[in-house]
């Protein structure tokens, strides 16, 4: 397939960044901010299929609310009309493809859940070892948008090997042990934005530099200033020393 200049340089970070050595969650979440950018998307989530307790858990997720996250965790994920669809489709799929928007925003899982964060239109992508669902990835755009399309889909189906073959490689490797020194335990990337805070960088400096969305720096810092437990950018420094 064609792909402009900006995907191919989207493609390529992305790549690289699947090569690396990273545990299944941070595959999970790092992947997601480059698929914000790839797709031109708002919001991104990723569960891990629980087989025997027939849900989806270990959920990551940017731009989305915590509280309306804990709500799909406990509830409607037992009331949701359509992720199971996605899932037993096996390969990139619009949301539109296996129910109309129509019928869709009818829906509790719609009005008490999508629509509360914002999210209108969405495309999923599950990946398999063997018939084994070991990860997905949710992605959405908000109303005022318009729907992804094929070439999305095309887009995703370039992706979807390389993410399959990092979740693989991070089966069995256990997550970054916690710095004993602190109380808290930050991603690497994370660690990388909350550095860059304390050199004095500015949300726009920052965005910039690691080649992300403003919007993308700015869910990071919230996450940072709940794991640190602080509220000034001046105070996380003395954090990371501690």
């Amino acid at each position: 397939m064609f792909v402009t200049a900006a995907e191919s340089r989207a493609l390529s970070c992305l790549f690289g960044l699947l090569a690396e050595d990273m545990a299944e969650r941070e595959v999970r979440e790092r992947v997601g901010h480059h698929l914000l950018d790839l797709l031109g998307a708002d919001y991104f989530a990723s569960f891990v299929w629980n087989e025997g307790a027939r849900r989806f858990d270990d959920g990551v997720w940017l731009n989305m609310s915590p509280d309306n996250l804990a709500s799909y965790e406990s509830y409607y994920q037992r009331h949701d009309p359509i992720t199971l669809k996605l899932q037993a489709r096996g390969i990139p799929t619009l949301v539109n493809q296996v129910m109309a928007q129509r019928d869709l925003m009818r829906t509790e899982f719609f009005n008490d859940f999508l629509a509360r964060d914002g999210l209108h239109w969405g495309v999923n992508v599950y990946s398999y070892a063997g018939n084994r669902n070991i990860g997905d990835l949710r992605i959405w755009r908000g109303r005022n948008r318009e729907n992804f399309d094929g070439r999305t889909l095309e887009l995703l189906r370039l992706v979807e090997p390389a993410f399959t073959s990092a979740l693989l490689r991070a089966r069995g490797k256990p997550e970054p042990a916690a710095d004993t020194r602190s109380p808290v335990h930050l991603s690497a990337r994370e660690l990388e934005i909350a550095q860059l805070i304390s050199e004095g960088l500015s949300d726009r400096d920052i965005a910039e530099r690691l080649g992300i969305r403003f919007s993308t720096v700015r869910t990071y810092c919230k996450r940072i200033f709940d794991k640190l437990d602080i509220n000034r950018r001046s105070a996380i420094a003395a954090r990371l020393v501690q």
